[in-house]
Parts: structure tokens; C-alpha cells; sequence
């Protein structure tokens, strides 16, 4: 279980690692870097709770639960962010995350439901989980300046031209 536990937190470690903006003063970039900021915190806050769970509590699969439902309203409050306008391609990559961790949280529910463990669940979670925590790296980075090339993520740049 603890193995399981810190597999499943390794990405969430990662992306706090990456977790800055560029350094635009605008009112709405500084609003949106500090948006970022509280998500990055409230996730190592998480993560660092689930790493002091005790895998051989009685409880320890609830409050790993319990703990990654809070993960997933983190990422949906991120999700619901207002890019700046100079970001608006990155919405679609933390709608995808959010979604992604949605699917990640509900197939660890059921991977762990009925005090049994169903590792097909575990698993299919598990790759919902890398997907989410992959698009806020990528998010992240790209936030840094920093040049992603991963053609399994799509990132969309329309001009404002082919938007009207």
C-alpha cells in the first residue's frame, strides 16, 4: 500500500517542483500567478498528508481516498481558473487534467471499494492519474517559458482572427 501511496503522489511532487510563472505585473497575470501558487501549495499540503499516512492503519485506504477527493477539487477549482489572455491555449490542458483526475479519483474509489482491491481499477486509475499530473507539468513549464515537445498533448493556439 505505501508503495501504491507514493507511486500515485510521485507527479504531484514533480509538479510543485515546476510550480512558477513568468514574470508579467499585470493585474490579471499576477492574479493567475498567484491563482497557480495557491494550487501548487494546496497540492504539496496534500501530498505531504498523504505521505504521513500509516499503510498499515485500519483506515489508511479511506483516508488515502479522502484525501485524493480533495486532490480532484483542487484540480477542478484550477481548471476553472481565468487564463490570462496570453495563456488561453492552456484552459483546454487544465480542463483535460481536471477530467483526467475526475476518472483517476472515481476508479480509485472503485479499485478500493468493498474492502477488496481490484487492480484492472487500480490500474486504469493510475493512468488517469499520469495523464492529469502530465498536463500540469506541461502547464507549468510552459507558464516557466520553458518549450514542451509532446505530441500525445495538443495544445491549440488560435488567433484572435480565427476565434471571431
Amino acid at each position: 500500500m505505501r508503495n501504491k501511496i507514493k507511486l500515485i503522489l510521485t507527479g504531484l511532487v514533480l509538479s510543485i517542483c515546476l510550480c512558477a510563472c513568468g514574470q508579467k505585473t499585470d493585474p490579471q497575470m499576477e492574479k493567475f500567478k498567484k491563482d497557480v501558487e495557491a494550487f501548487c501549495s494546496s497540492i504539496s499540503t496534500l501530498d505531504q498528508s498523504i505521505n504521513q499516512i500509516d499503510p498499515n492503519s485500519e483506515n489508511a485506504t479511506t483516508q488515502l481516498l479522502e484525501y485524493l477527493s480533495e486532490v480532484n477539487m483542487r484540480f477542478k477549482a484550477f481548471a476553472d481558473l481565468d487564463f490570462p489572455t496570453d495563456y488561453d491555449a492552456l484552459e483546454h490542458l487544465a480542463d483535460e487534467a481536471s477530467e483526467y483526475m475526475s476518472t483517476a479519483v472515481q476508479y480509485y474509489n472503485s479499485a478500493f471499494s468493498n474492502n477488496s482491491y481490484n487492480e484492472y481499477n487500480a490500474e486504469y486509475a493510475k493512468e488517469n492519474y499520469s495523464r492529469a499530473i502530465k498536463r500540469i507539468k506541461i502547464i507549468l513549464a510552459l507558464l516557466k517559458g520553458e518549450n514542451v515537445d509532446d505530441p500525445s498533448v495538443v495544445i491549440s493556439y488560435e488567433s484572435s482572427e480565427q476565434a471571431q
